[in-house]
């Protein structure tokens, strides 16, 4: 009996994780809003009843896409190699760059989804604020270890050359990202 239970959980996990996948690879390639649900239960190949067993809505599949995005880059943070409070906030923002020379980059998935859902009380909206707030809170506080006289306003101004970065790396030239990344840092972070 307990193998029969293993088995179904470990098989709704699965349709789960090929769900979330399936609306991951879409819904960043394409847009939210430009993929419906049934071509993701279909490339997912999963029943109509089991998506709804995972996702009432559509809106809480984008919510768990939102939440994993923000899992994954928090878990990618928290592995980079301890350094100088300097030389983290160099090592978070390269991240930017990393992605951006990928094949298939377009742009932050936190930025795309805010502009689908503007309305600041969706859950969607919030959990970007969230994460946006983590961000800010990550760089403030490695600031406040740097001696940056004004760490709160400093993070915000990293956070908005952040937001920059990730739209021209996908507009412009993705190559130009590390320099730009290298160049924007000494300027905001000189000792005045």
């Amino acid at each position: 009996m307990n193998d029969t239970i293993s088995k179904s959980a470990l098989t709704a996990s699965s349709a789960r994780t090929r769900l979330l996948e399936t609306a991951t690879r879409l819904f960043y390639a394409q847009g939210i809003h430009a993929v419906g649900i049934d071509r993701i239960i279909a490339e997912a190949g999963v029943a109509k009843a089991t998506f709804y067993n995972h996702f009432p809505s559509k809106d809480d599949l984008v919510l768990a896409y939102i939440e994993d995005q923000d899992r994954i880059g928090r878990e990618d943070v928290a592995a980079l190699p301890k350094q100088a409070p300097r030389k983290m906030i160099g090592a978070v923002l390269t991240r930017i760059s990393n992605a951006a020379v990928q094949g298939d980059y377009r742009g932050c998935p936190f930025l795309n989804a805010a502009a689908e859902y503007p309305d600041p009380q969706s859950p969607v909206r919030q959990a970007v604020d969230a994460r946006r707030k983590w961000y800010h809170g990550v760089l403030r506080e490695l600031l406040v270890a740097d001696g940056d006289p004004a760490p709160a306003l400093t993070a915000s101004l990293l956070v908005a050359l952040s937001d920059g970065l990730l739209e021209s790396a996908y507009l412009d030239d993705p190559k130009t990202t590390a320099s730009l990344i290298r160049e924007a840092l000494a300027r905001i972070l000189a000792r005045r």
